[in-house]
């Protein structure tokens, strides 16, 4: 072979490397954007947002049983996300699941995201997205009016049985103070609030808001707010698949309109009594050592 010829060779070998590489670098680019888009994509393409939640967590996600309403399911997460799915020009449908079958439910893609009060964590930022929390809360505990079932401080912890979800962070509080954690399904709140009643446990630790219309909707069990101890404040967010960036964007928009345009404030005094929406005032003690 001549040495024009070799060099020829040479020439056209580097120009096809050089082209593969620059078709798999956009392939690449528009797989990682595929990555991040096809969630979005998929669910416009289906024209209806899925969304996983709970139905037995009053005043969150619930069934109404006023007789007009025939048992219609509603709640502040599920008003919120009816009203996301408005603005986003798609229609909603919700998947009734325990909460310990959520984020797996979001992970497997079974359903789009989950919206049952779930509080946003640093754990969980590494395996999901979240959008803009839509409420903003702290931890307290149900406990018996007669001795407060015997706890004036966290440390009282230990030792009791504390009813609560096997994976939420409220029974990740209860056991790092050393309580035993006795788990339930998808049960409704009346299950959680009559053990501690009967004394088949002593406390629930939850949510504040969540924790004030159950044991509201109870008056005649033996239980009440702890008067004295808040801690733990708490954001609650939009579960998203680990990088459906696109989607995550869409809900932000609109939680952001709902903000700005006092949706989200008239649909937390419409079932929390109170602005959730917003961050809670006074002191609320932060806990050292959680791994969340």
């Amino acid at each position: 072979m001549s040495r024009f010829r070799l060099v020829l060779s040479l020439f056209i070998l580097i120009a096809i490397l050089a082209a593969c590489g620059k078709s798999d670098e956009n392939n690449n680019s528009e797989g990682e954007k595929g990555v991040t888009d096809k969630r979005w994509e998929d669910i416009q393409e289906a024209g209806e947002l899925v969304v996983g939640t709970s139905g037995t967590l009053i005043a969150a996600s619930y069934y109404d049983g006023d007789e007009e309403k025939q048992e219609q399911l509603t709640g502040y997460d599920v008003e919120v996300m009816r009203e996301v799915a408005n603005r986003l020009n798609l229609n909603i449908s919700f998947e009734i699941m325990g909460i310990d079958s959520m984020l797996p439910a979001v992970k497997s893609g079974r359903i789009d995201v989950a919206a049952n009060d779930i509080e946003t964590t640093d754990k969980r930022k590494e395996e999901f997205n979240f959008s803009d929390p839509y409420k903003y809360s702290y931890s307290t505990m149900v406990v018996r009016k007669e001795d407060n079932s015997g706890i004036e401080s966290l440390e009282d912890l230990k030792g009791k049985k504390a009813g609560g979800g096997a994976t939420t962070i409220y029974s990740q509080i209860a056991e790092h103070f050393g309580a035993e954690v006795v788990t339930y399904g998808n049960a409704p709140n009346e299950a959680y609030l009559r053990d501690v009643h009967n004394g088949r446990t002593d406390v629930i630790v939850n949510d504040y808001y969540l924790s004030k219309f159950g044991v509201a909707g109870f008056p005649d069990f033996d239980i009440h707010l702890h008067p004295d101890l808040k801690f733990h404040p708490t954001e609650q967010a939009v579960v998203i698949p680990e990088g459906a960036d696109k989607l995550t964007e869409e809900i932000n928009k609109a939680l952001t309109e709902m903000r700005e345009d006092g949706t989200l404030t008239e649909l937390a005094k419409k079932f929390y009594k109170e602005d959730a929406s917003q961050k809670p005032e006074g002191e609320i003690k932060e806990i050292d050592g959680l791994d969340l």
